[in-house]
C-alpha cells in the first residue's frame, strides 16, 4: 500500500504543473518550487520547532500553542508549513513564525531532502494532517512528533480492519492531544495509549483581545450590524431576502469566502442600492451604506465585535461550516445553515440555544426578523455562546505542559 501511495503522489506531482489553470492551483505548484530556496534561510545553529497545518483554520488552532512556545523558548527557530495556498497566502507574513512556507510533496525523495535540511527538534501537526512518507521519515530520524487538537471519527481508515498501515502512523507520534472523549476512546480501542484529552485550542485563540477597526466604527455608527462570515452562494441564496427586509437602523457586513471578481459582482447586483465593496471605497463613504461587502482577507474576526447578529457560512452547502467560535466569543447570537453534523461546537451550541440552524430562505428571514425585533433574545443567545467559549478554554496550557518538557 505504501508503494502504491508513493507512486500516486509522484504522478500527481508530475501532472500538477500541466493541469494548474486556476490561481489557487498555480500558487500550489509555484509555492512548492520556491520552498527549496526559502528553507535556506533556516540557520544551522538553531534548533527548529516546526508546525504544519492544512490551511488557515487549522493554523488558527495551532497558533496559541506556537505563540506560547516561542514566548517561553525564544532561542528556537519557528517554522510553519501549509498544504493549502489559502492558508499560506493569508499568513505568510504573519510574524509569529520565523519562516512560513509550503509543505513539499509527500514523495520519499522530497520529504527526505526537506527533513534533512530543516533538521527539526520537534514537529507539531494540527488536527488531522497525516502524511505517510513524512511521518515515516520523522520516525526514522527519531524526531519527536505531536498532534495538536486532534479529532478522530470511526469512519477513518485508522479504525477499519484493513487499516493496519495507517495505525502504525499514529504509533509514530510521541503524543496525540485530542479534543474530545470520543477521539480518545477510538484511539484506545486500537491499542494506542499515547493520547490525552486537551480540548480545542481554538477556544483560547478566539478569546484573545482584538484590535479595533476604524472602518467598522465608521460603517456601523449608531446602527446595529449583522455580520456574515465566509458565505458561499448557497448561504447567500438563504439570507438575501432578509437583507432586503432589514430596517434602516440596521446594516450588513458580508464577507464572502471566495473572492472571484465575477461572484463579487453578482453579489453586489443582488444587494440594496448603495451597497459597497470594501476594496473600492474610502471608509468615510461607508457611513450610510446598507451593506458592505468585505472583499479582502484577514479582517473578519475583528469585525465580529461590532455585530449584534452573526450568520456563519458553509453550512448550506457541502464545503463545511466555518468558524462559529469567533462570533461566539464576542457574545453574539449565531445563525448557520443546515449541514453541521461534523462540527461538535455547532451541535453543542444548538442544544444550548445560542446557535440556530436555518434550512431555507423563509426560516432565515424569520429568525433574523425575530432577533432584530427582540433585544432580550439577542442578549440571551449571545451570553450562552460567550459562556460556552469561556468554559472550554485552557487547551493550550494543557498541551504546553508536555511540550515544554520536550524542548
Amino acid at each position: 500500500m505504501s508503494f502504491l501511495y508513493s507512486i500516486s503522489v509522484s504522478v500527481a506531482k508530475a501532472l500538477a504543473p500541466l493541469v494548474a489553470t486556476s490561481a489557487k492551483a498555480t500558487a500550489f505548484v509555484k509555492g512548492r518550487r520556491e520552498l527549496w530556496d526559502q528553507i535556506h534561510n533556516i540557520p544551522k545553529d538553531k534548533k527548529v520547532v516546526w508546525m504544519h497545518s492544512a490551511s488557515l483554520g487549522e493554523y488558527e488552532q495551532g497558533l496559541p500553542v506556537l505563540q506560547e512556545l516561542k514566548t517561553k523558548n525564544p532561542n528556537y527557530f519557528y517554522l510553519v508549513t501549509f498544504f493549502s495556498p489559502s492558508g499560506y497566502e493569508v499568513r505568510k507574513n504573519h510574524g509569529v513564525a520565523d519562516l512560513t512556507t509550503y509543505l513539499p510533496w509527500d514523495t520519499k525523495s522530497d520529504i527526505k531532502r526537506f527533513v534533512e535540511h530543516v533538521n527539526p527538534a520537534m514537529v507539531l501537526f494540527v488536527k488531522y494532517e497525516f502524511w505517510p512518507n513524512l511521518i515515516r521519515e520523522l520516525h526514522r530520524k527519531e524526531v519527536v512528533l505531536y498532534l495538536i487538537a486532534g479529532v478522530f471519527r470511526a469512519n477513518q481508515l485508522f479504525f477499519k480492519p484493513w487499516g493496519k498501515t495507517q495505525r502504525k502512523l499514529l504509533a509514530s507520534f510521541k503524543h496525540l492531544f485530542v479534543q474530545n472523549g470520543n477521539s480518545l476512546k477510538l484511539l484506545q480501542q486500537i491499542g494506542l495509549n499515547n493520547a490525552t484529552i486537551s480540548g480545542d485550542t481554538r477556544f483560547d485563540r478566539v478569546g484573545a483581545t482584538k484590535e479595533p477597526l476604524v472602518f467598522m466604527e465608521t460603517f456601523v455608527g449608531t446602527r446595529n450590524c449583522i455580520v456574515v462570515g465566509s458565505s458561499w452562494p448557497e448561504d447567500e441564496a438563504v439570507f438575501l431576502d432578509a437583507v432586503k427586509q432589514t430596517p434602516s437602523n440596521w446594516c450588513w457586513l458580508i464577507a464572502p469566502h471566495e473572492m472571484h471578481e465575477e461572484k463579487l459582482s453578482h453579489l453586489i447586483e443582488q444587494l440594496p442600492k448603495g451597497s459597497l465593496r470594501f476594496s473600492e471605497n474610502e471608509s468615510p463613504n461607508f457611513a450610510d451604506c446598507p451593506v458592505l461587502v468585505l472583499d479582502t482577507v484577514g479582517l473578519l474576526s475583528r469585525c465580529y465585535p461590532y455585530a449584534s447578529i452573526a450568520y456563519v457560512g458553509g453550512g448550506m452547502g457541502t464545503s463545511g461550516l466555518h468558524n462559529i467560535l469567533e462570533p461566539a466569543a464576542d457574545g453574539i447570537p449565531i445563525l448557520i445553515g443546515k449541514n453541521y453534523s461534523k462540527f461538535p461546537e455547532a451541535k453543542a451550541l444548538i442544544d444550548l440555544g445560542g446557535v440556530v440552524s436555518v434550512h431555507d430562505s423563509n426560516s432565515c428571514t424569520y429568525q433574523i426578523k425575530t432577533l432584530i425585533e427582540d433585544e432580550s433574545i439577542r442578549l440571551q443567545q449571545g451570553a450562552i455562546n460567550n459562556q460556552y467559549v469561556l468554559e472550554n478554554q485552557g487547551a493550550t496550557q494543557k498541551t504546553l505542559r508536555l511540550l515544554n518538557k520536550a524542548l
